[in-house]
């Protein structure tokens, strides 16, 4: 196998009938999928998603791809493809599209509607091409042939990519529910018929490659959920992804089964779902639907709001509901209905959730004690299948964790791939597919872009590791004036503490030493400022570390008299 190694440069020019591979995001996290095809200088992408943060990262909003690689060569982009309408795949398009406003994308119905619905905030018209199952388009050098899969969002699609170098499989996200709600197969048909022709390179989604079997069908999920609404004496609280458009309708169809009225919270899930409505993907009978403005009218044995918050996100109305910050209030007898898998990194957040929904007397239904979620992601024996359905000549994992990576890597090497064609990158890595073979062959920066409020890019790791520091261990500001022409201090110290845990009182038995060492550098002729600071920050962090064993922020504040 080959494998990436930090030691790696930049790669060498593209040769003449090779075709480049570089995702920018979405190799070893869950998140940020994006990928780079480039064809005799013409460039193509796919997918265009964001990350979200870590705790670990306080104060972000969104994480981007970083568009470096490709900010000189906007007008050589052809087109982006999109897979489907998750944020992990078509988040970043809007600021993308800030950069070069009219590169079309490509998409079916639904995913277009969605994006269309988003960039409408940003103020963006996009250039776009509605593209169903079946279909091939040629976008510049790249002949781009559409599949259908399943996924937990209806019309998500594979491409394959036609060039002189070879074929390409990307799967985008997908599983094979053979008894999809929506009765849309993944086109293993088409799968088939493209190994005969010959797949060059399968790039395939890794989510589950850990999870043994074949995926639980979406079917299954719909009695769990009935069950629950039938039950419930009082209202029930739904919290599922703003995209899950199947399992929207399985809670639309349980609550009309019961004589409920369904009101959606949330703009994100009020305006996908609208859209859905309005394209034909949601069925909703007459009336059912009631404004969340009005629900405190109906008797609550009435009622089943469908709102967003999920994963614990703390400004979602779940969240909100939680911390009693939200006009619905929880009530004793309230039933709440996690309707969706927990993101790996949200369990802290989910649990604190829950037990902020329980406090307030609410029955917390979730994946740990029901059957009400079912992955959107084909395990092992799926992912085997289509291994041994394409054939591919070459394999590289994408859509997932280095763990998830690893393991695709096992089962395409146990489907006869030799391991020398199984290409395990990480972001930033570039891969070329020439003479029928893909190998490493450099590296490209591709780091994290912040969106924090209205800035984009300018928070930086530096930012971030202040602002741990600030969050775990607070911060001492120290005040000193100095004579700037003999450094000798005029007046000061004077210590401020926030967070810090030290207690004020303490600061009084410091304060010579600080004296001390001001009086030591400017006997030795120092009146630069910068060198002043350096000596009280030392002083300063010296003695807390020292007395309180803590790393707090400290700023010295130098005043010149």
């Amino acid at each position: 196998m080959s494998h990436p190694h930090p030691e790696l440069g930049p790669p060498p020019p593209l040769p003449e009938g090779g075709l480049r591979i570089v995702a920018l995001g979405g190799l070893g996290e869950i998140g940020r999928n994006m990928a780079v095809f480039e064809y005799d200088g013409r460039l193509l992408v796919v997918d265009c998603g964001v990350l979200f943060p870590e705790p670990d990262q306080p104060g972000v909003d969104l994480i981007l791809p970083d568009f470096e690689y490709i900010r000189d060569r906007l007008d050589d982009v052809e087109a982006v493809v999109l897979t489907h309408a998750h944020e992990d795949h078509i988040g970043a398009v809007p600021y993308l599209l800030r950069e070069r406003r009219d590169i079309p994308l490509i998409g079916s119905k639904l995913t277009l509607a969605l994006i269309e619905a988003k960039l409408t905030e940003h103020r963006i018209q996009p250039t776009k091409l509605e593209v169903v199952e079946g279909e091939r388009h040629v976008f510049g050098p790249f002949d781009c042939e559409f599949l259908a899969v399943n996924h937990s969002i209806p019309d998500a699609l594979a491409v394959a990519i036609r060039t002189p170098a070879g074929i390409v499989l990307h799967t985008g996200d997908f599983r094979m529910d053979q008894l999809p709600s929506d009765g849309r197969l993944t086109d293993l048909g088409g799968f088939a018929r493209l190994g005969t022709e010959g797949v060059d390179l399968l790039m395939s989604d890794s989510t589950n490659a850990e999870v043994p079997g074949f995926v639980t069908s979406e079917r299954e999920i719909g009695p769990v959920i009935d069950e629950v609404i039938r039950t419930s004496e009082q209202r029930v609280i739904v919290a599922s992804f703003a995209s899950h458009v199947h399992r929207i309708q399985q809670v639309i169809d349980a609550a009309f089964r019961h004589g409920r009225k369904v009101a959606l919270v949330g703009r994100s899930m009020v305006r996908n779902m609208g859209v859905a409505r309005d394209l034909g993907y949601l069925k909703v009978p007459p009336e059912l639907i009631v404004d969340s403005r009005d629900i405190e009218e109906w008797p609550p044995e009435d009622v089943v709001l469908i709102c967003t918050g999920s994963q614990g996100e703390p400004m979602a109305a779940l969240s909100r509901m939680a911390n009693r910050d939200h006009p619905i209030r929880i009530a004793e007898g309230d039933t709440v209905l996690l309707a969706s898998s927990l993101v790996p990194g949200n369990e802290t957040a989910v649990n604190k959730v829950i037990n902020g929904l329980t406090r307030w007397g609410a029955r917390v239904v979730h994946k740990g004690n029901a059957k009400v979620h079912v992955s959107g992601h084909a395990a092992a024996g799926e992912l085997l299948y289509v291994l041994n359905l394409t054939r591919p000549s070459n394999f590289m994992p994408v859509h997932g964790e280095w763990r998830h990576l690893r393991a695709h890597a096992k089962l395409a090497a146990l489907t006869g791939v030799p391991e020398d064609h199984i290409v395990i990158a990480e972001d930033g890595v570039v891969v070329d597919l020439v003479d029928g073979r893909a190998r490493i062959v450099g590296a490209v920066h591709a780091g994290y872009v912040y969106v924090d409020g209205s800035s984009v890019g300018e928070i930086t790791d530096t930012s971030l590791k202040d602002r741990r520091i600030l969050g775990d261990e607070g911060f001492i500001s120290v005040v000193v004036v100095v004579d700037s022409n003999t450094g000798k201090l005029t007046a000061g110290p004077e210590i401020h503490a926030r967070g810090s845990g030290i207690d004020p009182a303490q600061f009084d038995e410091f304060i010579p030493q600080i004296e001390r060492a001001l009086q030591e550098k400017a006997a030795d002729g120092v009146v630069d400022m910068q060198e002043i600071r350096r000596v009280v920050r030392r002083t300063v962090g010296r003695w807390v570390s020292d007395t309180y064993r803590r790393r707090p922020m400290i700023i010295p504040v130098v005043l010149e008299v």
